[in-house]
Parts: C-alpha cells; structure tokens; sequence
C-alpha cells in the first residue's frame, strides 16, 4: 500500500521554480509509476486538498454589499460630511484624515467590498481530484473510494477568517485508488467500535498538527495509522514517497509494518529517518519490558 501527500502547489520553500504544468507532469509521473508495483488487489491512497489558487482576470471580481458592522466606525455619512467640508481633498487625503486607507474609504463611498483587493484580479480555485482520478485511470489504478479529514478550520490555527460567502478551510480529502485483482477485506484489522466510528465512514474528524515546527506541511500521525491499519496486515510494505518529516514511516513501524520512505529534500529525508530510528528504539520492548519479537 501506498500512502502520500504530495506538494499541493500554494508556494511552500520545496516548491519554488515549480509551474503548474510541472506540478501536474510530477503527480502524474508518480502515479503512473505506481502501477507496476502495486501488487493486484493493493491501493494507492493521496491525501490532498483543493486549494490551488490562480490569479484569472478573466473572472469579474466578487462584489457584495454590506450590510453587516463595520469593523472601522467610519460610516459613508461621516465620509460625505468630511468632504464637505475639504472640497478640494482627494481619497487618498480623506483617507489620511480618517486614518484609514483609501480602500476602505472606497469601499464605504460605493457601499461595497471588493474580494482580494480593488485592483486584483480575482482567484480561481481549481478541484484537483478530477485530475488525479483521470492520471489515476489513464495508469490502470481506477478510484475506488475517497474519504473526507475533516481538521481544525484555519482560524483554529491562524487567527483567519472570512467575511464572505466563501467557507472557512476545514478539509481534505484521501482518494483510494485499487489496483485490479483479489482485494484482502478483514475486518478483525479494526475494534467494533472502531470499524463503525471510522472503518466505514466516510468523513474522518481528526485534528491537525498543532505546530510545523520542523516541516512545513504535517499531517497527524492518526491520518496514516489508519490507512495503514485499514488496509494492511502486519508484515505489508508500506510506501511514501514524499515522506516529509516520516510521519507515514513512523506509523508503519508502530504497527508491524515495513516501509520506504522517499523525499528530495536532504533535511527532510534525515529528519525522517531520524523519526524511524527513535519509532524503532519505541518498539524494541512491549510494555512489560520484555524484548518484542518483531
């Protein structure tokens, strides 16, 4: 089994110099790569969100009225008034009066809020998992499920939040993709408890990382156990080939799993394997202190 989460294309340090069209070749690659080496009946599962965002002018910008407080108690009435009284002052001076910007003095006059500035272009947001579902296909590795990680919204994390229709960032999504042949379907790999709460659910509810503080983009160590639970027996290989900080190496080890771990990055492939060293000190004994065969 296979189990990543590739660079999602937002701008982080391992993707600068990377365009859109690399991006898109490098998933592809990766994935087409895996077909040989699955084995019949295996899966591939990414883990990915749809957050690429595109400057498009060709997309009229997003202008809404608002009715709703202001944050500034500055008020249209207040700006006609002060303009009447320096006739001769411009946007940019009332807005030095006020102490506001000239935006804000804009927005006030027409009544409105223009998303990602006056005079940006508007974003376009564009799905990913049609793309990888089709590159996915074309390799002979059909979709055969997905499932919805729900984590913290972004706000839980960096104080944003959003002023428009547009809903606040809390999820990702894990595509399942099967390698044709005899699937190994055993429910006694989960607890009872655990195959109704999130064996068979669709939507995962688990926390995100609390703090990147050694890699840029972590995931839980509970997302890949149970991948890795759910789809494995002990003794299976497990591949991640953007193995980041090892959290996905980590959990292999935890339970019985063997693993490779891949990632370009020099750092990030000594952290990982730093990571696997101390997860494998963890396991030499069982909690009575006896040696763990394994």
């Amino acid at each position: 089994m296979s189990f990543w989460s590739p660079p999602y294309f937002v701008g982080k340090a391992y993707e600068k110099g990377v365009t859109y069209p690399q991006w898109q070749e490098l998933l592809d690659k990766v994935i087409r790569l895996h077909q040989p080496i699955i084995k019949p009946g295996g899966f591939l599962v990414v883990n990915i969100a749809d957050i690429l965002c595109f400057a498009d002018p060709s997309i009229p910008r997003f202008q809404a009225e608002s009715h709703g407080p202001n944050r500034l108690p500055i008020n249209r009435e207040r700006i006609l008034a002060l303009m009447a009284e320096h006739p001769d002052a411009n946007r940019y001076e009332i807005a030095r009066l006020l102490g506001v910007s000239e935006q804000t003095v804009d927005r006030r006059l027409k009544n409105n809020n223009v998303r990602g500035g006056k005079h940006a272009a508007q974003t376009r947001v564009k799905l990913v998992g049609c793309f990888l579902e089709e590159a996915a296909y074309q390799a002979g590795l059909p979709l055969y499920d997905r499932r919805v990680w729900v984590k913290d919204p972004a706000w839980e994390n960096s104080q944003w939040h959003s002023n428009s229709f547009r809903a606040v960032d809390e999820f990702e999504h894990l595509y399942f993709f099967w390698k044709p042949g005899i699937t190994q379907v055993d429910r006694r790999r989960l607890r009872k408890e655990e195959w109704s709460q999130w064996g068979s659910r669709a939507v995962w509810n688990i926390r995100s990382v609390r703090a990147n503080d050694d890699h840029e983009a972590k995931f839980p160590p509970e997302l890949p156990q149970r991948v890795i639970r759910l789809l494995t027996d002990p003794d299976d290989l497990v591949l991640d080939c953007f193995v980041g900080s090892g959290t996905t190496a980590v959990e292999a080890i935890r339970h019985q799993r063997h693993y490779i771990g891949i990632d370009k990055e020099k750092q990030y492939a000594a952290l990982a394997s730093r990571a696997c060293s101390a997860a494998r000190e963890e396991t030499l004994f069982t909690q009575d202190g006896k040696p763990n065969e394994y």
